[in-house]
Order: structure tokens, then C-alpha cells, then sequence
């Protein structure tokens, strides 16, 4: 027996999603939605039968016999439905239909897709929606291929330079890609299938397309046996009128009956519950549609969607198993999936994502890119976490911080994380989390390397210029200059021989107040305990006195070669002469 392909609908927001669903289904969901974007999680069974009907052209055409007994599409609000498709070891999703405006091509979210695709090495298809939007094609209802031949010149040239700017950003990603008619091998190529989400165009294609690759290549994952155990994964924990809480599930393996006893991953441990009731959105509706027909079953078989009616759900998490409790080893299993999302490490930032397929993407993704992790789990953020956050922050200013993904503060971390000065990240979008630290993190380096800087002493050599002689002593002022190095106000300087000569109080340049000066630069320059003639003598070369605990921190300044031989010359002097550092004046 072959189980329908779960396909999961991946991409940017207002890209077109729901409303390419919502053209095979021929409903308008999308129409109800807040600000036409996917507020909820929904799945959609397309049977065979409409798949026939609307592809009946291209089905003769090709020879091609349909096998499959439908598709079962998966519509996401951004990406955590595909996150929360998760088994251990990938994703439950068996290919994905990355919809992409032709007009905008990739966008963040659009990158945030295609990196999550590629963590969970699912195969998937380019959706390039609104062509009805270019200037040139004129889109009808129907088949692309069938329409092509009607086109002008000028507007397939569009097409296809729009097509190629869509190929070119797959292949920053790694992916070859093609449009699906120049699609050479399946397995190699990303195949792009223009799309009017208004017309219709191009769907007979992409329904066809995505049956013909699941019979082609995923037959051996699509077979299932009468004796597979059921497993399933929880889309989404939901609050129904006169029902409780129910749980969203995309059963992917086994049958599940009314009365059937369940596990289910919860927030404080496993959850083993009773099945009261099945509900099964009729095909062609979806789970999150009111006004969708659902029907009460006595039992479901994968794959499918289900609503699960069931006592003491309220704890479920969205992205956790669903298995049946005569499992064997069935509630350690679930243990294992779930612990081995969650991160427990020595340092790093902390992450607190909303559901079990969110944080393992982010927790993924921030590790991909080299970042550690302290701890990674489930749920709002606490004042435990803005603890455990300062007791990083003390070790590692970078990665003291809390990165939260469609969580809340609690109040009690709110005040506290003002306290100690920890930094929150909040996002609903998992790559804009990683951008936000990553330039924090840049801006953060950045600022504590200045402030180290202002700290360390700077090696410097410079010369005192005879001609430029202003006031002899209490403070004494002169002109230099600069040699090597970069000279700035604060700092005590020492003569060749290692004697300490006093602090440099300021540095001028035709009257005005300088912060630093430059090698090669002549400048004013006041020293406290100066004296021309005694401590300071004409064409003296001085150097900027450095501190033998400095030495080691100076060296991890950004020095050029010549400072860093500067610093080994400083450092015979001073330890030639055996300055006595504690008695030199601050």
C-alpha cells in the first residue's frame, strides 16, 4: 500500500503561500486571514481524483499513471510548520514547494527556507508565483506548457530572466536549478515552475511534477505496512470551543483509533493520554478553516491530518511524537527525541523558542554558524534564564545574551534583565535572530576592543624636535615627532635609558586638542614632570612606558610589525633598567 506525500509549503510572507493553495482547493481561506498572511498551521488533502482532473492533459501527454492515492499539503505561517514536521533524524515532510514571487525573487524569509531545507536535506520544488504580474506574458488558466507557444518574444525573455535571477541565488545556496521543461536529472536540479496564483497557470505542472518525482524516487518511503506502529507529529496545541485543548497532528506512519492510549511529549514530561475523538477535515478543506466540514472517524491512517480530542493535552508541545503507548521502549523514545533537542553546554548565549521544531532549526542554525550554546529549550523566558545568562556574561560579555523566538519575557526576567544588563533578542523570524546577534555581537567586539585599547598603553617611539621648544618645565612643552606607534594623552613616557620622565598631559596641532597622534606626525606635546635640560634633552628619543603585566594584553592589539618591534625594544628597556613599578606615580 502507498501512502499520499506530505508536501510542505515553504516561503517570504505575502509570497503567495495560501493563495496557491487556496487556488487548488478552490476555497478562500486566504481571504480570511490578517493581513492575508497564515496565521495558523493548516493541512490539505488533495485526492487523486482532482489531481486527475486537473492535470489530465499533462497526464496523457506524458504516459503517466497516477499511483499515489493524493498529496497531503502542509501551509506554514513562516516556517515553524516545517520545523515542527520533525523526526529523529529529519523532517517528516517527504518534499517541500518553496513558493517564490517572480517579481521580488528571494527574500529573507526566502533564504531562511532554503537554509532550513538544506539542514533537513529535504528535496523540494521552486513555486515562481504572481507571472501574471509580468509586464509582458499574458497568463491563462490552465497549463504553462500549453500557453507557451502563445507568448511574445518579449515576454518570454522576461520570464527567463527572471527565471535566472532565481537560479543564480539557489546556486549562492548550493543548488542547481532549471526550469522544470529543462530539467535534465530530477535528482541533480531544483526544478522552477512558473506560477499564477490568479489564472492558475502552472498548477497542472507543479501537481503533476510533485506526484511524478514522489512515485519516482520516494516509492520505497511511501510504501507502508499493516503492521506499521503509529507515529505522528504535533502541528500545533489548540484551544477548541466545547472540545478542550485538542492537538493538530500530521500522522506520517500507522493507523490511530478512537480509545487507542497515546504518548505525547508535554512541557513537564510525557503526557500519556486516552483518544476520545478523531476529526479529519474533509479533502480539499483544512484543519484551520471554521467553516471546513470535519468529519468524526473511528480511526485515521498516514498520512493524513488529524485533530486529536484527548484529556489533559493542555501541557502537549507543538513539534513533540505522538506515539502509541503499547509502543516498546515508546516513552524513552520520546524522552530521547526531546532531550536531544534541548542544550545543555558549559557557555554560550541561551535560546528559548515556542515549540520543539522551532528551536532545534535555531539551535541548528546559530550552531552552523560556530555559536555556542549554554541552553536551548521550550517555552517563555524567566528569570532564570537572565541568571544564568549574567553568569556567561562574566567569563563572555559576547555570549551573555538570551535569544528568544515567539516567546514571551515574564515579568520578573523583565526587571531583572534591566538589573544586570542583559541584552534580549525577540523575533518571529529564526534568520533575523541570527542577523540581530551576529551585528550586535560585530558592534559589541568592536566597542570592548576600544575600551580595552583605553586601558592599554599603545607602544610609541618619538623624538624632541629642538626648534620647538615652549615652555621649559611645570609642564614642560615641545614639539615632536612621531616615529612609530600612535601617541595619546595619559600615558607616561621613559627615555632610552628606562627612566620614567613624567605623563604625557596633552597633545595640540595649531592650537587644537588631539586625541592621539600618528607615526610620522609633528605635534605639542605637554609632560608633567618634564624639565628641558635635566630629565629631557634636545633631540631625545622617548618612548611610551609600558608596564610588564601590560605586555602580553598589548600584543593582542591590532599592531602593524614595526609597533610589534617597538613593543620588544620597549620591553629590553624596561626590563634592562629594572623599573620599579610600583613606585612610579600614576
Amino acid at each position: 500500500m502507498i501512502r499520499q506525500p506530505i508536501i510542505a509549503v515553504l516561503g517570504h510572507v505575502d509570497h503567495g503561500k495560501t493563495l496557491f493553495l487556496d487556488k487548488i482547493r478552490g476555497t478562500a481561506i486566504a481571504e480570511k486571514e490578517a493581513g492575508r498572511i497564515t496565521q495558523h498551521i493548516g493541512a490539505t488533502e488533495v485526492p487523486a481524483s482532482v489531481i486527475e482532473k486537473i492535470g489530465h492533459k499533462l497526464l496523457k501527454k506524458f504516459g503517466f499513471e497516477l499511483k499515489i492515492p493524493g498529496l497531503l499539503f502542509i501551509d506554514t505561517p513562516g516556517h515553524e510548520a516545517f520545523t515542527n514536521l520533525r523526526k529523529r533524524g529529519g523532517s517528516v515532510a517527504d518534499l517541500a514547494v518553496l513558493v517564490i514571487d517572480i517579481m521580488q525573487g528571494v527574500q529573507e524569509q526566502t533564504k531562511e527556507a532554503i537554509e532550513i531545507l538544506k539542514s533537513y536535506k529535504t528535496p523540494f520544488v521552486v513555486a515562481a508565483t504572481k507571472i501574471d504580474m509580468l509586464h509582458y506574458w499574458n497568463s491563462k488558466e490552465g497549463s504553462f506548457l500549453d500557453n507557451l507557444p502563445n507568448q511574445s518574444q518579449e515576454a518570454i525573455k522576461q520570464l527567463d530572466e527572471k527565471i535566472y535571477e532565481i537560479v543564480a541565488k539557489l546556486f549562492e545556496f548550493g543548488f542547481q536549478s532549471e526550469r522544470f521543461d529543462r530539467c535534465t536529472d530530477f535528482t541533480k536540479q531544483v526544478a522552477i515552475v512558473p506560477v499564477s496564483n490568479i489564472t492558475g497557470e502552472g498548477i497542472p505542472e507543479i501537481l503533476i511534477l510533485l506526484a511524478g518525482l514522489s512515485q519516482k524516487f520516494l516509492s520505497d518511503k511511501l510504501e507502508i505496512g499493516s503492521e506499521e506502529e503509529p507515529k505522528g507529529t504535533v502541528l500545533e496545541v489548540r484551544e477548541e470551543k466545547g472540545l478542550g485543548t485538542t492537538i493538530d497532528v500530521i500522522l506520517y506512519s500507522g493507523t490511530l483509533h478512537v480509545n487507542d492510549e497515546i504518548l505525547v511529549g508535554g512541557k513537564s514530561g510525557i503526557i500519556r493520554t486516552k483518544i476520545r475523538a478523531l476529526l479529519k477535515p474533509q479533502p480539499l478543506t483544512e484543519i484551520r478553516d471554521k467553516k471546513g466540514v470535519f468529519q468524526y472517524v473511528d480511526s485515521v491512517s498516514a498520512a493524513c491530518g488529524v485533530k486529536i480530542v484527548a484529556p489533559e493535552l493542555e501541557q502537549a508541545l507543538a513539534g513533540s511524537p505522538v506515539v502509541s503507548a503499547k509502543s516498546k521502549h515508546a516513552k524513552e523514545l520520546i524522552e530521547q527525541e526531546i532531550e536531544s533537542i534541548k542544550v545543555k553546554g558549559k557557555t554560550g548565549v541561551i535560546i528559548k523558542a515556542d515549540t520543539l521544531g522551532s528551536l532545534e532549526a535555531l539551535t541548528q542554525l546559530f550552531m552552523k554558524y560556530g555559536i555556542n550554546i549554554k541552553e536551548a529549550d521550550v517555552g517563555n523566558i524567566t528569570r532564570k534564564d537572565v541568571v544564568e545568562a549574567s553568569s556567561v556574561k562574566r567569563t563572555n560579555p559576547l555570549e551573555g545574551v538570551i535569544i528568544g523566538f515567539n516567546v514571551n519575557v515574564e515579568e520578573h526576567a523583565s526587571i531583572e534583565a534591566k538589573k544586570l544588563n542583559i541584552k534580549i533578542f525577540r523575533n518571529n523570524v529564526i534568520y533575523k535572530l541570527l542577523e540581530d546577534y551576529q551585528e550586535w555581537r560585530k558592534e559589541e567586539q568592536e566597542r570592548i576592543k576600544k575600551e580595552r585599547e583605553k586601558k592599554l598603553v599603545w607602544p610609541t617611539k618619538f623624538v624632541v624636535l629642538p626648534q620647538y621648544i615652549f615652555r621649559r618645565s611645570e609642564p614642560a612643552i615641545f614639539g615632536v615627532r612621531v616615529l612609530v606607534g600612535k601617541l595619546k594623552p595619559n600615558v607616561k613616557v621613559m627615555n632610552s635609558q628606562g627612566r620614567i620622565i613624567g605623563k604625557v598631559i596633552s597633545i595640540q596641532s595649531q592650537g587644537k586638542e588631539l586625541s592621539s597622534a600618528n607615526a610620522n606626525e609633528e605635534v605639542a606635546v605637554s609632560i608633567d614632570k618634564g624639565v628641558i635640560g635635566r630629565n629631557i634633552k634636545l633631540n631625545d628619543t622617548l618612548y611610551t612606558f609600558i608596564p610588564k603585566k601590560q605586555f602580553q594584553d598589548v600584543l593582542s592589539l591590532d599592531l602593524s610589525d614595526e609597533e610589534k618591534e617597538l613593543l620588544e625594544e620597549i620591553k629590553r628597556i624596561v626590563q634592562h633598567a629594572e623599573i620599579d613599578e610600583e613606585k612610579v606615580v600614576e
